[in-house]
């Protein structure tokens, strides 16, 4: 299982900073959907070149005009690129196809979709897909990703997202997700290097 280090609502200097501390015990970095609105693509760019053996992950979350968005991602050093699972087909595929012809991957953020759309997405098995909880649930209601409770497809890349903690890994079922995306947990945290170095200590 892959740690994915979540980088919003920084400076571009912060989030380089913030991943330095943890490089050691992460696998990915995203450069977060707040960091690219900023800063743009340089925000991706940046990352990529402080650290070039690292995943890095532009979380554009898009919706429409899939081609144009998704070639500039990659084009900027993303290795994976988001779209909302909301979108319609056509756009999922586009990103898809992006992807292929990049030699990247796409993620499907589930966000909000219904049983339909997701039932109709998990033909794409060459994407991954992100269970997640918005940052404006867990604030409003104080709900917690409860990723011990959730079942995944073990035939499908899975990641998951949203008020992921250390107390909260360590009551994960089989099969577990493919990567665990952790922000806030380790941001926010006086000593960011420890907490990563206790999510890497409990998943192995």
């Amino acid at each position: 299982m892959k740690i994915q280090l979540a980088l919003d609502r920084l400076t571009i200097e912060d989030a380089i900073r913030l991943a330095r501390k943890t490089e050691k015990y992460i696998d990915l970095i995203e450069v977060g959907t707040s960091l690219i609105k900023e800063f743009g693509m340089t925000s991706i760019s940046r990352l990529k070149e402080a650290f070039p053996d690292k995943e890095i992950v532009g979380d554009i979350k898009t919706i429409d005009n899939a081609i144009y968005e998704f070639d500039l991602c990659f084009n900027a050093g993303s290795d994976i690129a988001t779209v909302m699972g909301v979108s319609p087909l056509p756009t999922i595929e586009a990103c898809l196809n992006s992807a292929a012809k990049h030699g990247k991957l796409a993620m499907i953020d589930l966000l909000n979709t219904s049983p339909t759309q997701r039932d109709a997405l998990l033909k794409y098995k060459d994407a991954i897909f992100c269970d997640h909880i918005s940052k404006d649930e867990q604030e409003m209601s104080g709900k917690k990703k409860s990723i011990h409770e959730v079942n995944y497809d073990p035939s499908l890349k899975w990641a998951v997202a949203g008020g992921i903690t250390v107390d909260s890994i360590k009551r994960m079922i089989e099969p577990r997700p493919h990567i665990l995306i952790v922000g806030s947990a380790i941001t926010n945290a006086e000593q960011p290097e420890k907490v990563a170095e206790a999510f890497r200590k409990i998943i192995g």
